[in-house]
């Protein structure tokens, strides 16, 4: 896979699960204890453990890959020239983590443009890590993971992270009728529902709005388990605005209903 090793993509993945694994835990030691919320202008939620566990990232990052950009979710871009971008997402999930409930998430991903050459997904507080490169496989706690071959939506467990959709009332009854046909609808939303795609447990995740600190980990997560992740309008990115992801089986169906509401 030259220049591109599976050698070193396989040691840009573990590179992007260490510093996921540090960033969490860091995040780790302020759950459930009464942290102080502030709100950006968009309204979302933010903590001094999102500030502190991306800072901590970027400090690690920086002394082994000082060559590398980075675009975090709190503090934006730097090295903005670089030909690699290290993106971060310090908590994924900010209003489950002040909510104290379990269902967040740190991401690590590694992007050439748009290419995204590994990436991480580390949940401190239910202990799973699950991380992946092309080519070099999806790992889930050092184990090999793989979608589910579920084949039919009847037989589906389908999620999203907010089933209102506010202002966007074609993907809101597209949802619903995926939701209406599906065996399951969850909202067990943001980064973990990738996790329970990629890991075999759900067959469908959807997510009306992304930033690339959102998507960008989760894609080579998804697709590395044998899964198909794409934007509403059925590109192969996480740079759309928006994802979704699903098993093998169930790819060409989704594409197809959210399609029509992209």
């Amino acid at each position: 896979m030259s220049p591109r090793s599976a050698a070193s993509l396989d040691t840009l993945m573990h590179a992007a699960a260490d510093v996921a694994r540090l960033a969490g835990g860091h995040a780790l030691s302020y759950y459930r204890r009464g942290v102080g919320v502030d709100y950006k202008g968009d309204g979302s939620p933010v903590t001094v453990a999102d500030r502190e566990a991306e800072q901590l990232a970027r400090e690690w990052l920086g002394a082994r890959f000082p060559d590398d950009g980075v675009l975090g979710e709190e503090f934006g871009v730097t090295n903005p020239e670089a030909r690699r971008r290290w993106v971060l997402d310090p908590i994924d999930g900010t209003k489950s983590f002040v909510a104290g409930v379990p269902l967040w998430g740190t991401l690590v991903a590694l992007c050439e443009g748009e290419d995204v050459l590994a990436g991480a997904a580390y949940f401190p507080a239910v202990g799973e890590l699950v991380a992946a490169a092309p080519g070099c496989g999806a790992w889930h706690d050092g184990v090999r993971c793989r979608v589910s071959e579920t084949a039919s939506l009847g037989s589906a467990t389908v999620l999203t992270t907010d089933s209102r959709f506010p202002e966007r009332p074609a993907r809101k009854a597209a949802w619903d009728a995926l939701a209406g046909e599906a065996r399951v609808a969850r909202t067990w939303g943001d980064c973990y529902g990738y996790l329970l795609v990629a890991t075999g447990r759900a067959d469908v995740m959807v997510d009306d709005i992304v930033n690339p600190w959102d998507a960008a980990a989760l894609m080579p997560i998804v697709t590395e388990a044998g899964g198909a992740f794409f934007s509403w309008a059925g590109a192969a990115t996480a740079f759309g605005g928006d994802a979704v992801a699903t098993n093998a089986a169930l790819a060409a169906d989704v594409r197809r209903r959210l399609g029509a509401a992209a």
